[in-house]
């Protein structure tokens, strides 16, 4: 049989779907809009392996649509054109059966080839579906993403990956046959990354290595993998691995580790729009205020990877990784943030004090909105202590300076202002 394990028993229904449980569970989103037989347009999100083409087609025969598929890999306009123009003879306006129109990698979509989506998915002659393991709100047009709802995918954790073994031992036609004992599992879920179709390829390249009995073991598993990487290791499924090093060897000052992991991102497709966003993270969370001038090269980076393209942007995006590399580091301001947002979630909606409100109205200025502000230009230095938390966490210190020479500067300069309130 040459359909390989994932298809085979790839889920039919609602109820044999793994995973997503806020989506596709008993009070799930999805669930919802199914049992109304009411279907937005809408983009799945997540990363690859997880079920998003399968999701579609579930949703699609569960609601009783007409289903169309395009791969945004291989059409262009005219292939958007005529299966909207299908869609458009088997649907209508005024019925809510319309079709569904499913487009994998919507990401790679041109900003031409979106727009013309629009017009069909404005007029209700099909329900859109696009799948992306890129955040929409880069890749996908504005006008289009305001017609769509976002669900987002979760990583599937060990349970799931461990359950989906289990169903193809159990309910495959071909691997239930065979005698399989499933002793190990670490490197299994190790070398598959999360992706539930690596996961069945690997497990049945296992299986068809060896004659019943098959036992598998972590040593089994990775003997065979190295030896046979070839027939399941496609350029796409290291996506997060290679983004992964590249990040860690900017953090940890490594020129050439970052230009190593560049080098493999570009030999293999990768997006450059991609890994320049992912610069720009960088900058801020990794370099931060050591070094300002870091973020505006990154986003300087990103404007000019999206004019230029490949393969000169490769120049572009390799003077920046070696720059930033090069970098004093501080992740400082990424660590004031998740604290500040740590606090929120904790305290929950605190009171903004009084004399820091707007005071619009004359009924505010009676409530003494906005009394005792002191405007801080009016004072010696531009500078007035007073309070800016509200009273529940006053004096909690959220941004610690971290050791270079430009944020020492930063903690000198708070210990001259805030010496009787902060502890610089």
């Amino acid at each position: 049989m040459n359909e390989p394990l994932a298809e085979r028993i790839r889920p039919k229904k609602l109820d044999d779907y793994i995973s997503q449980q806020h989506l596709v569970g008993k009070n799930g989103i999805l669930t919802n809009h199914i049992k109304k037989g009411i279907i937005p347009s809408l983009i799945l999100w997540g990363p690859p392996g997880i079920g998003k083409t399968t999701l579609a087609n579930i949703i699609a025969k569960e609601s009783q649509r007409p289903f169309y598929t395009l791969s945004a890999i291989s059409s262009g306009v005219k292939d958007v054109r005529e299966v909207i123009e299908k869609a458009k003879n088997s649907g209508g306006l005024f019925t809510t059966k319309n079709p569904i129109l499913f487009i994998d990698e919507i990401h790679r979509f041109s900003k031409s080839q979106q727009d013309s989506l629009l017009g069909a998915v404005e007029k209700g002659w099909v329900t859109l579906i696009g799948a992306t393991t890129e955040n929409p709100s880069f890749e996908v047009i504005p006008a289009l993403l305001s017609r769509c709802q976002v669900y987002i995918l979760n990583s599937f954790d060990k349970e799931d990956l461990i359950a989906l073994i289990d169903r193809a031992m159990q309910k495959d036609t071909v691997i239930s046959k065979r005698k399989i004992e499933l002793l190990e599992t670490d490197a299994l879920l190790r070398v598959s990354g999360g992706d539930a179709r690596k996961l069945l390829n690997i497990f049945e390249l296992l299986v068809n290595s060896e004659n019943d009995p098959v036992q598998i073991t972590n040593e089994y598993v990775l003997e065979n993998v190295q030896k046979n990487t070839v027939h399941y290791d496609k350029t796409g499924e290291q996506h997060y691995d290679i983004i992964s090093a590249f990040i860690k060897s900017i953090r940890g000052s490594d020129p050439n580790g970052a230009v190593y992991w560049l080098a493999r991102m570009i030999e293999g497709g990768e997006d450059v729009k991609f890994i320049a966003r992912r610069l720009l993270i960088s900058a801020s969370e990794d370099i931060g205020n050591a070094n300002p001038t870091a973020l505006i090269l990154a986003n300087n980076t990103f404007q000019a990877v999206s004019v230029i393209g490949h393969p000169e942007s490769r120049i572009i995006l390799s003077q920046c990784a070696i720059y930033l590399a090069n970098s004093p580091k501080s992740n400082a301001s990424y660590e004031a943030i998740g604290k500040a947002q740590q606090i929120v979630k904790n305290t929950g909606d605190l009171s903004v004090p009084l004399h820091l409100r707007n005071a619009p109205t004359k009924l505010m200025k009676d409530l003494d909105y906005g009394k005792n502000y002191k405007y801080s230009h009016s004072y010696e230095n531009n500078f007035s202590a007073q309070e800016y938390l509200p009273d529940e966490i006053t004096n909690h210190t959220f941004y610690e300076p971290g050791n270079n020479a430009r944020e020492n500067a930063f903690r000198e300069h708070l210990k001259t202002l805030w010496k009787d309130k902060y502890n610089y």
